[in-house]
């Protein structure tokens, strides 16, 4: 049996295994800033493939992209004081404009101080509302669709690569309305979007629903959500929407006149995706060889690797390389041409094999003089990789049909990941009508959601509630908007379940 290309399993040990993908993949690095990462140009690639598929279809949605500066007034957020409290602890804090030498030292020089501190962006409704409240006059302007792609700044205690850092990359939705309904269908049409990119674009698939009361971004009036599943069974939060209600025009001015004349507060919402659905990428479809990347994000689809000797022959590998990469790229999958790379990196065909495999990429080829000679092409797909008895699982196919079948494969690697995915959650859900048996699923060690009956406690039963589930570094993830059979009474409390929920570990 061959070995795996990571040094570390999955089912042993996770967290190394993830910290060893990222790395092994060569997507990012510590910068030398606690929680600031560099992230590397395959990872970058990643992130490019995803934002462009993302943004294209936010714009199909009517929205415009702009942007807003990262340092943000103090007084912006001492007008919204809930949404404040949320993100108090994360905030990093600009209080002066120069350093000086002091006593040998370069430090903040104490006749600098600002005026006014300055946030660095953690969100941006503060400022955008602040914005908003200038344009906005009349019905006749709304709804205001705006969306941007920028940095912000969470100060993490606990970073973790593209998890949990303090500096990460993302998209950021903010719109205003007219009314409620509006606003709601502007909510929930966002997340559906969300939605359609994690399963077509990331084939991964997620759960989506509503978040809890005391789940809910702070300053929300409600909350959706969608949440995969990875593969040690704990939940990510892959992207939420926001309706805000009137709380931040209220805060921020935002008024309109209606068709009546008159003025009247409007309805926001907010919705953001950022570059943690690089970590979900890993952790959903990645193995114990690697990355597994979905064809429509991996930044390089087909990678030919001439297998180079330094002889006569190394000149007809190479044309013959660079005309199955034209004929690839004359392919279309996903409404695209083929993305190809010829790998001519001076390095042995062997370690850039294992270089590709750990990086993801969806087909990997290896051309070497025999293939030439015969006309053929030898090829790996990334997602079987290897046969049921663990040996690498080598194709050979004739080199004109090789095109065709790669683009029409790139479309099976989709499916077969997302397939994979799905069964995986669907196996590791489970119904639980006690709260004994919920502790019991997770103290087993199995990857698990647990799906269970829920009458939305509030005051000293919720703080209950949370007390116990954090106990069990358990929380509620999302209430499905797919409900099923709501089955029993409410496992915490006893009382009549209204839903059902899902409670599950989580990044």
């Amino acid at each position: 049996m061959s070995r795996s290309a990571l040094d570390v399993s999955q089912t042993k040990d996770f967290p190394a295994w993830y910290q060893a993908a990222v790395r092994e993949a060569d997507l990012a690095e510590e910068s030398g800033v606690r929680g600031c990462m560099i992230i590397k140009p395959w990872g970058n690639g990643l992130w490019e493939r995803m934002k462009a598929i993302l943004n294209g279809a936010i714009e199909a949605t009517g929205h415009e992209n702009c942007y807003f500066p990262m340092l943000i007034p103090l007084k912006h957020f001492e007008q919204e004081a809930q949404h404040v409290d949320g993100f108090a602890k994360e905030m990093a804090v600009v209080t002066h404009h120069r350093l000086k030498v002091i006593d040998g030292k370069l430090q903040p020089d104490p006749e600098a101080k600002l005026e006014e501190p300055l946030i660095v962006r953690p969100t941006s409704e503060t400022i955008i509302g602040s914005a908003m409240s200038r344009w906005v006059r009349s019905y006749r302007d709304l709804p205001l669709l705006l969306n941007q792609w920028a940095n912000v700044m969470r100060w993490e205690m606990r970073p973790r690569m593209f998890l949990r850092t303090s500096e990460f990359l993302w998209q950021e939705g903010h719109t205003a309305h007219v009314d409620e309904a509006d606003a709601m269908a502007e909510t929930e049409r966002m997340l559906g979007v969300y939605r359609d990119f994690a399963v077509h674009a990331l084939a991964l698939p997620v759960i989506d629903g509503h978040k809890p009361e005391h789940e809910r971004f702070p300053g929300a009036v409600e909350t959706l959500t969608i949440e995969a599943m990875m593969r040690d069974g704990k939940a990510l939060q892959s992207g939420t929407s926001h309706y805000l209600g009137t709380n931040f025009a209220r805060a921020q001015n935002i008024q309109f006149q209606d068709d009546q004349g008159e003025w009247k507060h409007a309805h926001t919402t907010s919705w953001g995706l950022s570059t943690r659905m690089i970590g979900a990428v890993i952790m959903a479809h990645g193995d114990d060889d690697g990355l597994r990347l979905p064809p429509r994000v991996a930044p390089q689809q087909v990678i030919l690797v001439p297998m180079l000797k330094g002889g006569d022959a190394d000149e007809a590998i190479k044309t013959y390389c660079q005309e199955l990469a034209e004929a690839l790229r004359a392919q279309s999958v996903f409404g695209e041409p083929v993305r190809v790379r010829v790998d001519l990196d001076a390095d042995k065909a062997q370690n850039k094999r294992w270089r590709w495999v750990k990086k993801g990429a969806p087909l990997i080829c290896e051309i070497g003089a025999r293939d030439v000679e015969n006309g053929k092409v030898a090829f790996l797909r990334r997602d079987a990789l290897r046969t049921e008895d663990g040996k690498i699982n080598s194709q050979i196919v004739e080199r004109a049909d090789f095109p065709a079948m790669a683009a029409a494969a790139l479309a099976e690697i989709h499916t077969a990941l997302y397939d994979r995915a799905s069964a995986f959650l669907a196996e590791h859900t489970h119904q639980v009508e006690s709260f004994e048996d919920m502790v019991a699923l997770f103290k087993s060690g199995e990857p698990a959601f647990a799906k269970l009956a829920w009458s939305r406690p509030t005051g000293d039963a919720l703080e209950t509630v949370i007390k116990r589930l954090k106990d069990h570094q358990l929380t509620v993830r999302v209430a499905p908007f797919d409900q099923g059979e709501i089955r029993g009474s409410c496992v915490f409390t006893g009382d009549k379940a209204v839903e059902n929920i899902i409670v599950a570990k989580s990044y």
